[in-house]
This record gives structure tokens, sequence and C-alpha cells, in this order.
């Protein structure tokens, strides 16, 4: 029973975080709201790069479900707790909570205005909010084996050089921030919010290690029961997110259809006053 449910929920995971991506990859070729340029992609985004990553990682953990023999021996189980405790779960939940920090202070800052007309809210929530509940659901549904300490946190932080080398990139490459926020600082306050943004990702490192250790210890029936539930809400949340999206792909269609109605009158008007001619 509980294998099928971990089966059930890393399966559903895959597939909600393989249709939030290909949605973002569907926009591409549309006109660009002000807040977003064309250089470097989506690849510029941390919260692009974290879907990446959380699609990866459920994928993974989907097909280790279906292994046979000892899954925990295998060397796929073992890179898949790699991804989930060094990388899915910090990064995850630090995109979350650094995304709503400052979108609560300035959204201008890190959100403008002006994308809510090409992202509507819901792809906002689903790129934002709803990784929190779907990584603390993958804590309550197994145990992952954490690596040494020293060695995740030089990885966390060899990957966070790389992702800063890259934004400082973009920014000498075309002179835009990727974030409005970093504008604000001198180079010594970027590095300043670096260290700070590698201190909280450390904090969520040991967050999650917390967590697993304390879910999975002799009170471990209890996970099953948040887990259950969370599963309920799942199955009620993801429905109503596609059902949004279906929505506001028919609204667009609609307004097409409308637009070329509307171009195609003086057209219409024209022929009838030649024909009566």
């Amino acid at each position: 029973m509980i294998a099928t449910l971990r089966g059930a929920f890393h399966i559903s995971a895959f597939g909600w975080y393989t249709f939030i991506v290909n949605y973002l990859a569907a926009k591409d070729g549309e006109e660009l709201p002000a807040g977003i340029f064309v250089y470097g992609g989506p690849w510029k985004y941390l919260t692009f790069l974290n879907l990446l990553l959380q699609m990866t990682f459920f994928g993974l953990a989907a097909v280790n479900d279906f292994q046979p023999g000892k899954k925990a021996e295998s060397a796929l189980n073992r890179w898949k707790d790699l991804l989930f405790s060094v990388f899915a779960f910090p990064v995850g939940m630090f995109v979350v909570l650094l995304f709503w920090t400052i979108f609560a202070y300035d959204r201008e800052l890190v959100y403008p205005a002006t994308i809510d007309a090409f992202f509507p809210p819901w792809i906002n929530h689903a790129m934002h909010t709803f990784v929190l509940p779907v990584l603390l659901g993958e804590v309550l549904v197994q145990p992952h084996t954490y690596p040494q300490m020293k060695r995740a946190l030089a990885a966390l932080f060899v990957v966070g050089l790389a992702y800063l080398s890259w934004i400082v990139w973009v920014y000498l490459t075309v002179g835009v921030w990727v974030y409005p926020l970093l504008g604000l600082f001198s180079a010594a306050g970027l590095l300043g919010f670096f260290l700070f943004n590698m201190a909280a990702v450390t904090l969520l490192y040991l967050l999650g290690d917390w967590l697993n250790s304390r879910v999975w210890s002799e009170t471990c029936w209890v996970s099953f029961m948040v887990f259950g539930l969370f599963c309920v809400n799942f199955s009620f949340i993801a429905p109503l997110l596609l059902f949004s999206s279906f929505q506001e792909r028919t609204k667009q269609s609609e307004e097409a259809f409308l637009h070329v109605g509307d171009s195609s009158t003086p057209y219409t008007t024209t022929a009838i006053m030649v024909s009566s001619l």
C-alpha cells in the first residue's frame, strides 16, 4: 500500500512539473513583457532551473520505484537521495521563501506587475508556491540518505557560485540584471547578498536533514497519516490548477477568434459595396 502511494506520488509530481515546464516552453516566441528579456532565455532564472531540478528528481524517483530487488542499494537510489538532499529540497525551499519575502516587500524587485499579463496567477503559484508542499510530501513519503555535510555544502557552494557567475555574465553582456533587485547593490553588497543566500540555503539543507531524521524516527507512522492528507489535498489542488489553465487557454482562443472576426468586418463590408456597384 505504501509503495503504491509512493509511486503514485512520484509519478504525479513528475507529471505536474513536466506540464509546467512544457507550458513555459510554449511561451517561447511570444512577445515578452517589460521585466523579461530574451538573452539567456529561461535558463537565467533560478525559478526555471529549479523546476527542471524538481522534474528531474521526481522522474528519477518514479523510475527508482519500479526497480526490482533492493532499491536502497542501487546506484540510482543513491543518486536520487543525493539530488534531493543536497539540491532539490534546499534550492526548492529557497526559491519559494526568498521569492515571497521579496514579493511581499516590493514585487517590482523580483516579479514586476507587467509580467501578470504574460503569466497568469496560477502559473506564478505553480512556480513559486506549490513547490513547497510537494517537497514536504517527499519528506513524508520515504526516507533519504544524506551525504557527509562537508561534501554537501561544498557542492551547494560550487553550484551557487556557478549561478552567480552566470547572472553576472548576463549582466555584463546585455547590461541588465536578471532580477531588478540586484541592481540596488554595489559589488561588495552583491557579494554580501550572495553569502547571505548561501547561508540561507545551508540552513535549509540542515532543516531537510533534521526533518528527514525526525519524520523517520520511531513516530514514523504519523508521517503516513500526514502524507495521506497531503495526497488528498494534492488530488483536489492539481485538477483545479489544470482547470484554471484550460479556462485561460479557452479565453485566449475566444479573444483571438473575436479579433479575427472584427478585423475581417471591413473587408466584408467593402466586398458588399463593390458588388453593389
